[in-house]
């Protein structure tokens, strides 16, 4: 864990069905949530290391959907949909995230942005309807160190953006 990452507890209610990963953000927390609002920025770090993202459509409004394929290292594709269900910029996005509109394994996720002196602190809260699928996507698609990695591509290019920011 590196000194930017910190560990949160789940809810006690829902921890066997939670996982919730955290990280301070060396950017400005309107900086850190605007890289959730366009696609043009999504596209740039979301996923895991080594994944890429092509859209299919992307609408970012609460009732809106970003319709994309995450392209693995491997070359295998994941179908994937979310569902904006909450939005109060720039503190909070709640969504709902599965493989289609209508995914009944489909899982809740809320992030929170706050700030952390000059730097975010941003975390990820997510919720499975049930423990044997949270325990699938921790074994089978090691969503844990997945999250971590897709915050920490997430903080890199945020930083990078702030930086240029200031330097233009």
């Amino acid at each position: 864990m590196t000194g930017a990452e910190r560990e949160t507890r789940a809810d006690p209610a829902t921890a066997d069905r939670e996982i919730v990963i955290s990280r301070v953000i060396d950017a400005p927390r309107e900086l850190v949530f605007g890289a959730f609002t366009e696609v043009r920025h999504l596209s740039r770090w979301w996923g895991p290391e080594g994944f890429t993202t092509t859209t299919r459509s992307f609408e970012f409004r609460e009732g809106g959907a970003w319709d994309f394929v995450l392209h693995g290292p491997d070359g295998t594709d994941y179908q994937e949909w979310i569902t904006w269900t909450e939005i109060v910029p720039p503190e909070r996005i709640a969504l709902l995230h599965g493989e289609s509109r209508d995914d009944p394994n489909a899982f809740e996720s809320v992030l929170t942005f706050t700030p952390d002196g000059a730097a975010t602190r941003i975390v990820m809260r997510t919720l499975f309807p049930t423990r044997e699928l949270r325990d699938e996507a921790v074994e089978k698609y090691h969503a844990v160190e997945g999250g971590r990695q897709t915050l920490g591509s997430l903080a890199a290019y945020v930083t990078d953006l702030a930086r240029k920011e200031a330097e233009g």
